[in-house]
């Protein structure tokens, strides 16, 4: 065994380098993106995206002007501090709304993040749709936050295969679907594998029998332009903090004729319309599922990283990370221990195994040469048993990744196989 241990290490010059070009020629971009991240130090390549993405300064600057200079509740105050708030936060539903295709910001309901999203839909939605008898359609990969709000809400589960390229297979899905199925639950793009769903294909097979369909974009709107309309889905969730925002705020988007004769999951102020002790009505949407104080300073996070991410373009985003995808395969695919995993043209995200070694050991001894990844089941148990393994090791990418992360990550991992022979 390497004799280093593990733990803090001096930087390593130019260990990360510039962001590729889309042709993934290593050229700098026109805007240094990883120069706007300062927790990512000289040195250090950061490959957990997934997981939870970096803050640029854009977004750590509104949320330190948010608690120290603006501060103030919303909805409630008369005074000028508290309406001026009010506005922003309205003002950042509204962003929130065009960033995704919403018809109206009265669509937006901010959650904690998507798990929060998926339990509510599970609990409001649900309670008045799944009865004795009805059944979701989920598929192999899902995360673990959108299996067990399902099985929590009583509904019966079926479960839609992958293709052999690791992707949902849908035409299984439209050989599986029936009335009973009320809902199709299903991620829009895999946190392991990284493959990405044909959503409006998904779509029309889900309102052809009848069903609704909810899209898990966790993985999807940091990567990828998302209109949900155009997609024509009928529940859409994400996480900020994925979105190179702050953590502790997400995003349930729903039809307003759907949202309309929801029923609220959670009661206290900011939800009603009336209370006395005999009988309480309650507030039209939004606000009917937003009891309580809300995160004012993570929506107003979540606001500047959506005009961040805007600014640099999804479309740029998308190009980038797929050229990351193509490097990092090519660079594993060439030592002959490594296992891959999920499609060649996953977005942003390439898991892996080496033979013989924990998956956790890989994360180990990967972060003694600063380099982070993640390794374990990523809360997705079900497709590990379907790929045949306990666990694999992920490295997931953003804007501030580069060539040389990739290069990083291959010298890592031939010092894995050279420790454990």
């Amino acid at each position: 065994m390497d004799s280093r241990s593990v733990g803090p290490h001096p930087p390593i010059a130019g260990a990360m380098g510039p962001p590729l070009s889309p042709e993934g020629r290593g050229s700098a971009a026109p805007l240094d993106w990883l120069a706007d991240f300062p927790a990512i130090p000289e040195g250090w390549a950061y490959l957990d995206s997934a997981a939870t993405a970096q803050k640029p300064q854009v977004v750590i600057d509104a949320i330190a002007r948010g608690y120290a200079e603006t501060y103030a509740t919303v909805h409630r105050g008369v005074y000028q501090r508290s309406a001026e708030m009010t506005v922003a936060f309205e003002a950042s539903r509204r962003r929130v709304a065009r960033f995704i295709g919403a018809a109206a910001p009265e669509e937006i309901v901010f959650v904690r993040g998507a798990t929060e999203g998926i339990n509510l839909v599970a609990q409001s939605w649900g309670r008045d749709n799944l009865g004795p008898g009805d059944r979701v359609l989920l598929s192999t990969l899902e995360h673990h936050s959108n299996i067990v709000p399902w099985q929590l809400a009583g509904a019966g589960i079926d479960v839609v295969p992958l293709t052999a390229d690791h992707r949902i297979d849908l035409d299984a899905m439209e050989r599986m679907i029936g009335p009973q199925h009320k809902l199709v639950a299903l991620g829009h793009v895999s946190n392991v594998l990284g493959s990405v769903l044909d959503a409006r294909r998904a779509a029309d097979i889900a309102h052809a029998a009848g069903a609704k369909l909810l899209l898990d974009g966790c993985q999807a709107v940091p990567r990828m332009p998302v209109d949900v309309g155009a997609l024509d889905c009928d529940f859409y969730v994400f996480s900020g903090h994925k979105l190179y925002g702050p953590t502790g705020i997400g995003v349930l988007w729903a039809r307003r004729d759907i949202l309309d004769v929801m029923p609220p999951w959670q009661g206290g102020g900011a939800m009603i319309d009336k209370v006395t002790f005999e009988k309480t009505t309650f507030a039209p949407p939004p606000a009917r599922f937003e009891a309580g104080t809300p995160h004012v300073i993570g929506v107003i996070g979540l606001h500047a990283a959506i005009d961040y991410v805007d600014k640099i373009g999804l479309d740029a985003i998308a190009a980038h990370e797929a050229a990351l995808v193509r490097e990092a395969r090519e660079a594993l695919s060439s030592l002959n221990s490594v296992r891959l995993f999920g499609p060649e043209d996953s977005a942003g995200i390439v898991s892996f195994a080496i033979e013989g070694v924990h998956p956790h050991d890989i994360g180990t001894i990967l972060d003694e040469s600063r380099v982070a990844i993640r390794a374990g089941h990523h809360c997705a148990q079900p497709l590990m048993e379907y790929l045949g393994v306990d666990a694999t090791a992920r490295a997931s990418f953003g804007v501030y990744n580069g060539r040389q992360d990739i290069e990083a990550l291959r010298r890592g991992i031939e010092r894995v196989t050279r420790i454990f022979g």
